[in-house]
């Protein structure tokens, strides 16, 4: 299993002061270091600034499924300011990771489906293959669907952690009927629904 992240780009900018060697690649360090669990890290900017006698880090990760975490630490030393910043990241990371274990575990009342069976009759099943007459299917297993109140962002993690093509749902915002969905492309993109 991967731990660490292998070629990530990493862009480290120093304000007021020049860039050393060693302070970069500790930056560098630090984020790679980073545990590679969720939410998958894609880019990361380091923005270093010196201002008196304050030394100021932020880190901006970005990050899959469209979520950005981002801390900065004012501190007298550049390498503590950055341990401090790279430890706020890690605690907002392991948030993003139990946010998401939330959603994806079942409620108690959820957690029990009971779905309407029907069986096809043995006339159905047994019929010769020149027939004029196909069968006619009926749904075996409906499944229903309860309309959520949820934020855009909540309806995307919805829809990677499940196998549905959509996700309907009542948005927190504008409190209108929206579905998002996949594209072809692999991106998302939502739409309201008209009654």
């Amino acid at each position: 299993m991967q731990t660490a992240n292998v070629n990530l780009p990493i862009t480290v900018t120093v304000r007021h002061e020049q860039v050393t060697d060693s302070l970069r690649d500790y930056a560098k360090k630090k984020i790679e270091g980073l545990h590679l669990d969720y939410p998958k890290i894609i880019e990361a900017k380091v923005i270093l600034d010196v201002q008196k006698h304050r030394h100021i880090a932020e880190i901006i990760l970005f990050c899959t499924n469209h979520i950005t975490i981002e801390a900065h630490t004012e501190g007298r030393d550049m390498y503590v300011a950055l341990d401090e910043t790279i430890e706020k990241i890690a605690r907002r990371m392991r948030k993003h990771k139990t946010r998401l274990l939330k959603k994806s575990r079942p409620h108690r009342n959820e957690s029990i489906r009971y779905l309407e069976e029907r069986y096809f009759t043995e006339e159905v099943l047994d019929h010769p293959q020149e027939s004029e007459h196909d069968p006619v299917p009926f749904i075996v297993h409906p499944e229903n669907y309860a309309v959520k109140t949820m934020y855009k962002e909540d309806a995307i993690m919805e829809l990677e952690l499940s196998d549905r093509p959509f996700v309907l749902y009542k948005s927190a915002r504008r409190h209108c009927l929206t579905i998002v969905y996949r594209r072809k492309d692999g991106e998302f993109a939502a739409m309201d629904v008209k009654d």
